[in-house]
């Protein structure tokens, strides 16, 4: 009866050990986007008058420039969760290096050599990846976005009413963060891409017969993660089909390379 036991125990260790593991890089991570919360959560009136600069590039776009530019709160707490959800999503994004660089030392053991090498790169590509789709909505598409309503003010003059923009501090957060989330998504395509193809799941092939499909989604998607207008769904929708032709690109160069160095092993089996 006692070896069934002992089998059972020794069976357990491991699983054990993983659990442990987990637990520590859990315990780093979270420690690491604590921190970033808390430095974040300090600095949030900042990062928010930063993440203002587009509105303000709008108003010059708009011609209005010599006016205040303004944002309310119409409750008390409002500003204060405005500012928890800053110092959350610049915490995520700051910690993201240490949340990586944990999972990447979880999961690292388990795989051969080969297969490090090439989960590395994917773990780097993903965030530049982010934050080029984040700079494209900062400098670019929330000012034109913020350009498209500023147009429908009204001066008020011969007898029409005043009509001016005074956004609440919550709503233009969401707004810019929504952008920022959805492009950086959006710019994770051509990782996803490669992935599938070096899995052996997709190929550039078969990605460029569903070019079709791709850009009916592509804009789908554009519709469900933007705000209800035309201008920032346009401009997501066509970044993406940029980006699905990239992947497309990129899936050729990895199937050229993988048949090289087949060429290659097959060539070296043959002299030996």
């Amino acid at each position: 009866m006692s070896a069934p036991k002992d089998d059972i125990e020794a069976s357990s260790a491991p699983l054990m050990e993983h659990l442990l593991e987990l637990r520590r890089r859990l315990i780093w991570s979270i420690g690491g986007f604590m921190i970033a919360f808390i430095c974040c959560f300090f600095f949030a009136k900042e990062i928010f008058n930063f993440l203002v600069v587009p509105y303000q590039t709008a108003t010059v776009w708009a011609g209005i420039d010599d006016r205040q530019v303004e944002l309310i709160y119409t409750a008390p707490q409002e500003f204060f969760f405005t500012q928890v959800k800053i110092a959350a999503f610049g915490g995520l994004f700051l910690a993201f290096p240490v949340i990586a660089s944990q999972i990447y030392k979880f999961v690292a053991p388990g795989l051969y050599r080969n297969e490090r090498h090439a989960f590395l790169p994917f773990l780097i590509a993903t965030p530049v990846l982010f934050l080029m789709g984040a700079m494209l909505v900062y400098y670019f598409f929330t000012p034109m976005v913020m350009w498209f309503f500023l147009s429908m003010e009204q001066t008020g003059t011969g007898g029409q009413a005043a009509i001016q923009l005074l956004p609440r501090v919550s709503e233009y957060l969401s707004l810019i963060m929504t952008l920022i989330f959805a492009f950086g998504l959006v710019f994770q395509l051509p990782v996803v891409a490669t992935l599938l193809v070096r899995a052996g799941l997709t190929s550039a092939d078969g990605l460029a017969s569903k070019r079709k499909y791709a850009i009916v989604i592509a804009f789908v998607a554009a519709a469900i993660l933007t705000p209800p207008d035309p201008v920032s769904q346009i401009g997501l929708a066509l970044p993406t089909i940029l980006l699905y032709e990239v992947s497309i690109i990129v899936a050729r160069m990895i199937e050229k390379k993988r048949a090289a160095e087949a060429l290659g092993g097959d060539g070296a089996q043959a002299e030996s």
